[in-house]
């Protein structure tokens, strides 16, 4: 008959390999259990940077004055245009900072862009509304699209002192004129001093300083761009122009 030690040895023996942790095969197992999960994230986290890379690279070239691109139908009861390549810089590029105010050539289409107001505003830091008038000046309808605010040009004796600045606003205006018809854009304008710095970055800074009272010049620049009804015969965007008006700041 088994003793009662022998049974007790017996048990005890039987019991250690339950009772007996390795910890180095716990973390092994625990390890090799997280790999897939870890790896799943990893690549989950992977995508969604490479998505915000992607965007920030398609914002980035939508930006380049190189390109202008438009999603936004224009009907017509034809087929729907997009802005077109061009080869210049978009309108609010053209004149920079205390550089020399651009001589640009006419519209193809025989557009024209006038400041028609304000002829007097306060000296100071605060935005202007400037109001501008595109016209028809040639003999047959002009159908396309425009933004939906031209860019303004403060100078004085021919210097650009402030121009229009900040994020690009994509959105379109449909422009239908009969011969001598006209529409009316609404912009802004700050009568302060911007420098080559300024051009440099994203938009102005906002503690530029204000300029002095006195005598100074407004004008408007804008891209058109033409329905294919009118075929258009280049595929760069019609830049659209005017002469100055004068301004008192005071």
């Amino acid at each position: 008959m088994t003793s009662e030690n022998e049974l007790r040895d017996r048990l005890t023996a039987s019991d250690a390999p339950a009772h007996t942790l390795d910890a180095r095969q716990i973390i092994a197992r625990s390890r090799r259990r997280r790999l897939p999960r870890q790896l799943a994230a990893g690549a989950a986290s992977a995508f969604v940077l490479a998505g915000v890379t992607v965007l920030a690279v398609q914002v980035t070239q939508l930006s380049q004055p190189a390109t202008m691109t438009a999603g936004e139908a224009y009907d017509s009861g034809g087929a729907a245009p997009e802005m077109n390549a061009m080869k210049r810089a978009p309108a609010d590029k053209i004149n920079l900072c205390t550089a020399t105010l651009a001589e640009v050539s006419p519209s193809q289409y025989g557009l024209q862009l006038d400041v028609t107001a304000p002829m007097t505003a306060p000296a100071g830091t605060d935005p202007v509304p400037v109001t501008v008038r595109l016209t028809n000046t040639s003999d047959r309808e002009v159908v396309g699209m425009t933004p939906t605010s031209p860019a303004i040009t403060l100078s004085q004796n021919g210097v650009v002192l402030w121009h229009s600045n900040g994020p690009v606003d994509f959105a379109l205006t449909a422009v239908d004129l009969q011969p001598g018809a006209s529409i009316d854009y609404q912009a802004s304008m700050t009568p302060v001093l911007c420098s080559v710095d300024d051009d440099l970055a994203e938009s102005f800074r906002a503690d530029l300083p204000a300029l002095a009272p006195g005598q100074y010049e407004l004008s408007a620049l804008m891209d058109f761009t033409a329905d294919p009804s009118m075929q258009q015969p280049t595929t760069e965007l019609d830049l659209v122009s005017g002469p100055v008006s004068t301004i008192i700041l005071g």
